[in-house]
């Protein structure tokens, strides 16, 4: 685990001197699994050696005073289209009127953004417009055709009452002249910027047929300096970015719940590791293991009950799965492998992790309520960090290419390997909730990316100040009903 043994150099150069608690330092303690020798971390009660690359999250055995910042504005993502499709789908976005009243958003700039980030459309620029309608009597599809559009979309934002507004969009195939969808949203100032995530996801749909991914968050974990981590949730866009957490020290695989309400963690307050799990909205959190030795790789169950852990309290890193409610422990490997990197399939009834009970980091699979486990990779010989698609079609991983360590997304059907990325030290994928994106950290400071799952659609997400890592994606936004136009 690469970026977890840099934060282990940091720490243990500020506080405790170089090697202090006997890891490698230098360059060797950031090589990957297979590249250098392994070590065994002073807490783990194994005579077990724990190799490089695993990203448990939970090999750091340090102090931390954690301090709780929920709310607490943070520096924004930038977020920049470096690949999108050849052939993108024309669209035009009309400015909304907004009634002679500056709305606080721009909702159809919003919009049009969404719709470039996915790199599947082409926003018509405003000021190539010939016409900006602002209701369906007003629209000469003529023009839209000759400027080459497909899709038309126009809209309206008016206030209605206190702080509230009423929105309202209409989506026209311009071609046929005809309507294909048309909505009134009731929202407010706080909400505006959603409300329009809200309007993408829509469009995104009807143009595509695949949800929208637009109105949804994704959490990272940000470093400046040695000694200064915060875990933050931002838009999808990179907008509104809240801190969740401020330490001194590293803070951890974060994973979110299945409602998005709710993210667990790795800490290691009282000089171990922990885990927990805190609400987003109140900040509240509560510790749900500390089990002597290693404690990590949190990973929730579809249904939002359970949790799958690596812990060694037994003397080897091994899965268990944990019952929210009950916290009774179950027991799931038993081998003298390292067995860790727990993820769920969508239907919750398999456990995928990482073993190197092979001889080398592969992917297994094993029945969430225990079993046999049968090998899921055999393209190369390094694959690790899996996770399944939204749809348990396939999976994404790290996978070893020519000594470069990338992305790659494997069908679970034909057992097809397709690599994504394309820097030498990329980890820590996530699946967008749609299934459309994959989400990971590359090896430069302060830069994540996403590259779309047929890897025609790049993404490049920078943090402006500091480094950046560990980002997951949230799971969908709560559903909301809108008001149906008539045509």
């Amino acid at each position: 685990m690469r970026t977890l043994l840099r934060l282990i150099n940091s720490y243990s150069a500020a506080c405790c001197g170089n090697n202090a608690m006997g890891y490698p330092k230098g360059r060797d303690a950031v090589l990957p699994f297979g590249r250098k020798r392994g070590f065994t971390p002073r807490a783990a009660k194994s005579n077990r050696k724990i190799p490089h690359g695993f990203t448990v999250g939970y090999l750091i055995l340090t102090g931390l005073l954690a301090g709780l910042a929920a709310g607490v504005q943070a520096a924004p993502l930038s977020i920049e289209i470096t690949r999108g499709v050849e052939g993108a789908l024309p669209v035009a976005i009309v400015p909304f009127d907004e009634g002679g009243r500056a709305a606080p958003e721009d909702v159809a700039q919003i919009i049009a953004d969404d719709l470039a980030r996915s790199g599947r459309f082409s926003p018509l620029p405003r000021q190539d417009m010939i016409a900006q309608p602002h209701q369906a009597a007003q629209i000469n599809f003529a023009d839209w055709r000759v400027l080459g559009m497909e899709g038309l979309v126009i809209g309206q934002v008016r206030t209605a009452g206190a702080d509230r507004y009423s929105v309202q969009f209409q989506l026209f195939n311009v071609f046929k002249g005809d309507r294909l969808v048309g909505y009134n949203i009731s929202t407010t100032s706080r909400e505006l910027r959603r409300t329009a995530h809200q309007i993408s996801d829509i469009i995104y749909e009807k143009l595509t047929g695949q949800p929208g991914a637009f109105d949804t968050r994704i959490a990272y974990v940000t470093t400046s300096g040695p000694a200064s981590f915060s875990l933050q949730v931002a838009d999808s866009d990179g907008y509104n970015p809240q801190t969740i957490l401020t330490s001194k020290q590293p803070i951890l695989s974060p994973a979110w719940s299945p409602d998005g309400t709710r993210l667990a963690y790795l800490s290691f307050e009282n000089r171990r590791p922990q885990i927990f799990i805190q609400e987003l909205a109140s900040g509240s959190r509560e510790r749900i293991a500390s089990y002597p030795g290693l404690n990590g790789a949190p990973a929730w169950s579809p249904d939002g009950r359970r949790l799958a852990l690596t812990l060694s309290k037994d003397g080897n890193p091994e899965i268990y799965v944990l019952n929210l409610a009950s916290k009774a422990l179950q027991r799931l490997t038993d081998n003298s492998a390292i067995d860790t990197e727990p993820a769920w399939s969508p239907d919750g009834n398999t456990i995928l992790f990482t073993s190197d009970r092979g001889g080398k980091p592969q992917l297994y699979k094993m029945s969430a309520g225990g079993g046999e486990a049968q090998r899921v990779t055999f393209n190369g010989d390094y694959n690790a960090r899996g996770v399944f698609s939204p749809d348990g079609a396939m999976l994404a991983m790290v996978h070893r290419e020519g000594g470069n360590y990338r992305i790659a997304v494997q069908d679970l059907s034909s057992g097809e390997v397709k690599v994504l990325s394309e820097r030498s030290l990329d980890e820590s994928p996530s699946f967008a909730p749609n299934g459309s994106m994959v989400l990971y950290a590359t090896g430069d400071q302060g830069v994540l990316a996403a590259v779309s799952v047929d890897g025609r659609v790049r993404q490049r997400l920078a943090l402006q100040e500091g480094n950046v890592r560990e980002a997951v994606w949230s799971p969908f936004g709560r559903k909301t009903d809108f008001e149906s136009l008539q045509p």
